[in-house]
C-alpha cells in the first residue's frame, strides 16, 4: 500500500499578474517569483500551496487546455519520496503513466504525470526532491 501526501493543486490561469493578486488574498501569501519552463510550455508561479500556470503559448499543452476548458483546476500534486520506485509501484497496480521517466518541473524538483483515464479524470503530479 502506498500514501502520499498532497502537495499542490495547479490551477491555469491566463495572466500570471491578474491571477496572482486574487490568490495572494486567498491564500494570504505573497506569489512567488514566476519560473519559466520552456520544456513544459508554462510560466509558473506559486501563492501558498497554489501552482499558477500560464502557458507560453497558445499551442502548449496548457494553452490548449485554456482554449478547450477556460481557466481552472488543472492538477493535483502529490508528494513522493522515491519518484521512479512510486512509478513503478502504480504502473504495476493498473495506472496509466504519461511520464514513465522522471523529468524537470517547477522550483527544481523532478515530476512525473499520471493520465486522467486512470485517475477518475484527475491529470495527477507525483513531485519529489
Amino acid at each position: 500500500m502506498f500514501t502520499y501526501p498532497l502537495d499542490h493543486v495547479a490551477v491555469a490561469v491566463s495572466s500570471l499578474r491578474e491571477a496572482c493578486r486574487l490568490f495572494e488574498l486567498l491564500a494570504g501569501e505573497t506569489c512567488s517569483p514566476p519560473e519559466t519552463l520552456e520544456s513544459q510550455g508554462v510560466r509558473v508561479s506559486f501563492a501558498g500551496s497554489v501552482e499558477l500556470l500560464e502557458p507560453l503559448g497558445p499551442d502548449t499543452t496548457v494553452g490548449r487546455f485554456l482554449r478547450r476548458r477556460g481557466p481552472g483546476l488543472h492538477h493535483i500534486a502529490f508528494r513522493v519520496p522515491d519518484l521512479p520506485g512510486a512509478l513503478a509501484q502504480l504502473a504495476e497496480n493498473g495506472v496509466e503513466l504519461i511520464d514513465s521517466e522522471p523529468r524537470p518541473g517547477a522550483r527544481g524538483h523532478q515530476v512525473a504525470f499520471l493520465h486522467p483515464r486512470s485517475t477518475g479524470g484527475v491529470l495527477v503530479e507525483l513531485v519529489s526532491g
